[in-house]
């Protein structure tokens, strides 16, 4: 791939959006990603209307809109008609674009942006409990390999022994973080009795 069409994948992350219990990208955002006018890129969709279906691509309502506008500054009104809603596409919808706009350019933007999605998807389905969890065993580890070298526990330098403190305190507080996370949590919002 040439170094002309390299995107940062944080560039990307920042340009997904969560509306409607999906993550998205608005038309203007693919539509700068892809080096087109967004109304190119919604008439390329609109003449291959059948490729999107609604969990691929929908338009976001006025209040959506408006709400999303008064959020971020790179939603800016003015350069979209007063009467044009954007659209917005999921993951599925972005790999779709690709057939749709039928360039080199666009496959290989396309992957990095899927590739963006993948990697939001990895960081929110990971858990804070299995984070704990990979920290305990790695400190544990730590621990042994410490005393392992150091067989000896008088044999230790002040600075040794206190670096062995320093890992236990750390477990000792990630144990207790973990019982944290692990008590059921109290629902919020409107309950009914």
């Amino acid at each position: 791939m040439s170094e002309d069409l390299q995107i940062q994948p944080s560039n990307i992350q920042n340009k997904i959006y969560f509306i409607r219990g999906q993550r998205v990208m608005i038309d203007r955002d693919l539509a700068e990603i892809y080096g087109v006018e967004t109304r190119v890129l919604n008439q390329a969709v609109k003449r291959n209307i059948e490729r999107f279906p609604e969990d691929f691509m929908f338009q976001l309502t006025e209040s959506e809109w408006q709400y999303m506008s008064s959020q971020f500054v790179m939603t800016s009104k003015s350069k979209r008609p007063k009467s044009a809603l954007p659209l917005v596409f999921t993951e599925h919808g972005v790999t779709m674009l690709s057939s749709v706009l039928r360039s080199n350019t666009a496959i290989q933007i396309n992957i990095q942006i899927v590739r963006a999605f993948v990697a939001i998807r990895n960081l929110v389905s990971v858990k804070p409990a299995d984070r704990i969890s990979e920290l305990q065993t790695d400190l544990n580890q730590l621990k042994a390999y410490i005393e392992e070298v150091f067989t000896d526990y008088n044999d230790i330098n002040e600075e040794t022994r206190m670096q062995i403190e320093l890992i236990n305190q750390s477990l000792a507080e990630l144990h207790t973080d973990r019982k944290q996370l692990d008590k059921p949590r109290k629902r919020i919002g409107f309950i009914t009795e």
